[in-house]
């Protein structure tokens, strides 16, 4: 039978049947390759695709079925990037948020590369407009960056929290743990964040 939820509510509920638990198959797996387990590659690419396709579906939510970019690219594209670098995972968590910033970074150089074929037709990658709370068009990923970029610059925790909130897929309550604030404070960040971005992104795109 087909699942009649909206694909938020789906996706928060895939995310958090593998954080209950700290020594879940994905963190574990994470473990072992910080440690140098070359052997589980393949098993740890079986067990967190799932959940990097959810990450990027969020960044392409607003794209068409046929845009030349699949979301399979961008995870495999993630995952290449990812396990030849030489960052320590200490858990699921800290892996998806590290994929998200992978996922978006790649995402923003292509659609910089597409910026410059427009004339030859050319089309804008966009995100989707909840990210800032926004009902009207859907936002230019450059343009978020962009605005990313100088929320950054001003407060590097709250376009963290942005990130792991809206890419990562992480609750308020996850984010809050991650970060040793409390929820309130992470409400309060988002919250401005996402007023920061939506003013950026209004005054500099052309709708």
């Amino acid at each position: 039978m087909l699942d009649s939820r909206p694909l938020r509510d789906r996706d928060r509920s895939a995310m958090d049947r593998h954080s209950r638990d700290d020594t879940a198959p994905v963190t574990l797996l994470l473990r072992r390759w910080s440690e140098g387990d070359r052997t589980v590659e393949d098993e740890l690419f079986d067990a967190i695709y799932g959940e990097l396709r959810l990450v990027a579906r969020r960044l392409m939510r607003n794209e068409r079925p046929d845009h030349t970019l699949e979301p399979t690219a961008l995870v495999n594209e993630a995952y290449v990037r990812l396990v030849q670098g030489d960052t320590d995972f200490g858990d699921r968590q800290h892996f998806l948020a590290v994929a998200a910033r992978v996922m978006r970074r790649f995402l923003i150089d292509y659609a910089r590369g597409r910026a410059r074929l427009k004339r030859a037709g050319g089309r804008r990658i966009t995100l989707d407009p909840r990210m800032i709370e926004a009902s009207a068009m859907p936002i230019d990923v450059v343009a978020f960056d962009d605005a990313l970029r100088k929320l950054e610059a001003e407060d590097d925790r709250k376009a963290e929290f942005v990130l792991l909130r809206h890419l990562a897929g992480m609750s308020n309550e996850q984010i809050a743990e991650r970060a040793g604030v409390s929820t309130r404070t992470v409400k309060r960040d988002l919250k401005y964040a996402r007023a920061f971005l939506r003013a950026e992104i209004e005054e500099t795109t052309p709708w």
